[in-house]
């Protein structure tokens, strides 16, 4: 009997999508689903998300031509020949790379900003782990379900509908329900379904009001997490400064330099000299001493020229005499 080849293992909930057994041509025709040109799509305005790249972007080039897009894309109309991507950012940039021009999508109508940021959030919570997300990342995720517009129920319906679409693992929103007896707040109960403490959703809370420049530094591990929470206290104009001052240098930037920023942004002194100057370390630098420092002759020097019953007043008399005259003939030397 032949050996059956070694199933490959899917990673991510786009591998799983593009292993999906509803074929593309059959797609075409079910109602709802819509063959679209992919010159009519565009990317969701401010995307959060990192799109594939590497190796798994290169896995997804090849399974979509083997296969082609297997699982339809959800947009959103915003007139009658463009629509606004909502799920599947990395499946249509796949399918281009592919030599695809056109895919499967179901359409949404009329639906709010809000909703259909929750769409773009709730379809990239379910394909990748949220630990494995980037900070800014993460930061915008906890940012929509932290926010007054979230509505759980309404929640609830997306993830039932991209569940009955991609054939996801089941969610348990269970997961954020208090223990008996005890309240939480908004806070606490993100905290508890990703498993943070409440600070540490606090802290990635603020770095979802960094600009997209110092996002990309927290990243990168450029600026830490602590250190992002006190840039991202700053106007959007000093922020702007301080990314264009680290753009221009390769000042480091630790939390000594990220609280002093804060603390000259709350006192309106921070401007982009200002900026520059403390992620330089140049105000935190101690000026030069105009004075030498302060010099032990040993007692093996100075015992050779007096006795040792010499007093230090007379000892300091001579060695400063010494000194006067030997400066002072230095100088007529120079002048000579």
């Amino acid at each position: 009997m032949p050996d059956r080849p070694t199933p490959k293992r899917i990673k991510t909930m786009d591998e799983l999508l593009l292993a999906a057994e509803i074929p593309y041509e059959a797609a075409k025709g079910n109602s709802g689903i819509t063959a679209i040109k992919f010159s009519q799509i565009q990317p969701f305005k401010n995307h959060p998300f990192h799109l594939y790249s590497g190796e798994r972007l290169d896995d997804m080039v090849e399974s979509v031509k083997d296969h082609g897009i297997l699982i339809p894309m959800i947009v959103r109309r915003i007139d009658d020949d463009s629509y606004e991507m909502l799920s599947g950012h990395n499946r249509i940039n796949a399918a281009k790379l592919a030599g695809l021009d056109e895919g499967p999508c179901i359409i949404k109508e009329n639906l709010t900003d809000d909703e259909a940021l929750m769409y773009v959030v709730e379809t990239n919570v379910m394909q990748r782990s949220f630990a494995d997300m980037l900070p800014s990342e993460k930061g915008a995720v906890l940012a929509l379900r932290h926010s007054k517009m979230f509505s759980q129920g309404k929640r609830s319906d997306i993830i039932a509908e991209l569940e009955k679409l991609e054939k996801a693992h089941e969610i348990k929103e269970n997961e954020t329900s208090a223990p008996l007896g005890q309240k939480l707040t908004s806070r606490d109960k993100i905290g508890l379904e990703y498993g943070f403490s409440k600070n540490t959703v606090a802290r990635l809370l603020r770095v979802n009001k960094l600009n997209e420049g110092l996002k990309k530094r927290v990243d990168d591990g450029e600026i830490s997490i602590r250190c992002a929470v006190d840039l991202s206290y700053l106007a959007d104009t000093e922020q702007q400064e301080a990314e264009k001052v680290l753009s221009e240098n390769e000042f480091k930037v630790d939390m000594k330099k990220t609280d002093m920023l804060r603390s000259y942004s709350e006192s309106d002194k921070l401007d982009e000299k200002s900026s520059c100057q403390i992620l330089s370390g140049e105000i935190n630098r101690k000026p030069k001493s105009t004075t030498p420092p302060p010099v032990k002759i040993k007692h093996k020097i100075y015992s050779k020229y007096f006795p040792a019953d010499t007093k230090v007043s007379e000892i300091e008399r001579v060695i400063d005499e010494a000194l006067e005259k030997y400066f002072a003939n230095k100088n007529t030397e120079g002048a000579e």
